[in-house]
């Protein structure tokens, strides 16, 4: 039960941690529980800055016997808001942020507060990844609970996928150091579970060695030809190729010329995991689908995909995800109709519909190994809308969820991290079948008041 007592003693809260407890009023308040989606922001009651797993302990101990609901905050970006919570308790964990690369070993160990940019550049001096998303703020927590689809995942797997070993602190308060081999359901619920079965304070990851990429952006005209061609080539391949194809308006000069503004294109951000001669090939069957409006697509670090924040950009936006089997020209030409039909909507900002080539390594894990389940499927999309303003939100639904029903044409199925609805059949469409059904019963036994619950929340068996 969330209390709204405003006397809750948060004397012995401050006693009990060596990280900073805030107050509404209190300096850093507002930034220990802010996060990136600012119209879904809530008023916490308390917020504990947490500067180790023990003061994770203490905070989760507090919320509960002072029955204030818990929400975790790493870097704050859950498209569903999970990382706050009116009248609770917010962990903000972005201060447990050490990063510790044993470069023999080609290991790292870090905190779930650092963010994926930092990581990403700090390991990067050695000529090593490990595969994160494509936004450089991210926190690794949500990132890495939630799967971790990224440039890399094609080549390397998802994150999960090279997560060697874990910290994890469940609703009683007590520390947990999991990996394969020890408490080995808890470590399979982290990946790929959420929030649900505690707050992970500590990740040990694989690393791989990728001294150079060629990557940056490749932005063609959008027609339902070029589209499909171009999921095509990306599909077809070598696993080396991470991309995100987005459907979307051209931005204002001087990035683009004048006379596209505002035109639908090809805006694809990618990745080649080799030096320029290896990807070649699959770049220059990319280039001529048609005449490039923009191409700065060159050899770099893999870490110059991630920019190290986004200042003061806090869209108001809405999506939906899911999983297609493929995107024909006929099913391309449905999304540039619905798009092009958006373009008059004077309280939208923008409209994008944004296509991840998945499969290689990814589907080469067995889809009960982790708790993501969804292997098989060769296309992630995500359909969205940036408003000018909250009351242009509810018009975009509909919209929103015919058009992405257009894409996925049955394809079962939605990934946590890009998932804003969290009611309970979402949250099945995110963990199908036996994969809910493991993780209601990991939930049983380290969870089993549903304290962890600000969440995709699967509720204890």
């Amino acid at each position: 039960m969330t209390t709204t007592d405003t006397t809750i003693p948060t004397e012995t809260l401050r006693r009990a941690v060596q990280g900073t407890v805030h107050e509404p009023g209190d300096p850093g308040f507002a930034d220990a529980h802010a996060i990136f989606y600012r119209h879904l922001d809530a008023a916490p009651c308390v917020a504990v800055s947490a500067t180790t797993a023990e003061d994770v302990s203490a905070a989760v101990t507090f919320a509960t016997a002072n029955g204030l609901a818990i929400a975790v905050r790493s870097g704050g970006h859950s498209g569903a808001g999970h990382g706050t919570v009116a009248d609770g308790l917010v962990i903000d964990v972005s201060g447990l942020d050490t990063i510790d690369i044993d470069v023999e070993s080609r290991t790292v160990t870090v905190g779930s507060g650092a963010t994926a940019g930092a990581v990403t550049a700090a390991v990067g001096e050695h000529g090593l990844v490990v595969g994160f998303g494509d936004t450089g703020s991210v926190g690794v927590g949500g990132i890495t609970t939630g799967g971790g689809v990224g440039f890399l995942s094609r080549l390397h797997g998802l994150t999960i996928d090279n997560l060697l070993a874990a910290q994890v602190v469940t609703a009683d308060g007590t520390l947990h150091d999991v990996d394969a081999e020890h408490e080995a359901d808890l470590f399979w619920a982290i990946r790929g579970g959420g929030g649900n079965v505690g707050v992970a304070t500590r990740f040990t990851y694989r690393l791989h060695a990728v001294p150079q990429i060629v990557g940056g952006l490749l932005v063609l005209p959008a027609t339902a030809e070029t589209v499909a061609e171009v999921v095509r080539i990306t599909r077809e391949a070598p696993d080396e190729l991470g991309v995100i194809v987005n459907l979307m308006p051209a931005p204002a000069p001087p990035f683009m010329p004048a006379e596209v503004h505002g035109r639908l294109v090809i805006f694809a951000l990618l990745a080649y995991a080799g030096t320029p001669e290896e990807a070649d090939p699959v770049l220059s069957r990319l280039r001529a689908v048609a005449a490039p409006l923009a191409d700065l697509v060159r050899p770099m670090p893999y870490a110059g995909l991630f920019a190290a924040d986004e200042g003061d950009y806090h869209p108001v936006a809405t999506s939906t995800t899911g999983f297609a089997r493929d995107v024909d020209e006929s099913d391309a030409a449905r999304v540039i109709e619905v798009l092009s039909e958006r373009l008059t909507d004077p309280g939208l900002q923008m409209a994008v519909v944004q296509l991840r080539p998945l499969g290689g390594a990814i589907a080469r894990v067995a889809p009960d190994a982790t708790a993501y389940a969804h292997r098989e499927w060769p296309l992630m999309f995500n359909v969205a809308a940036i408003v000018t303003g909250v009351e242009h939100l509810d018009a975009q639904q509909s919209w929103i969820e015919s058009l992405a029903a257009d894409i996925a044409k049955g394809t079962p199925g939605a990934y946590v991290g890009f998932s804003l609805c969290d009611d309970e059949e979402q949250v099945r469409r995110i963990y199908p079948g036996a994969t809910y059904d493991r993780l209601a019963a990991v939930k049983r036994a380290h969870d089993p008041d549903n304290v962890f619950r600000r969440n995709h929340n699967v509720p204890p068996a």
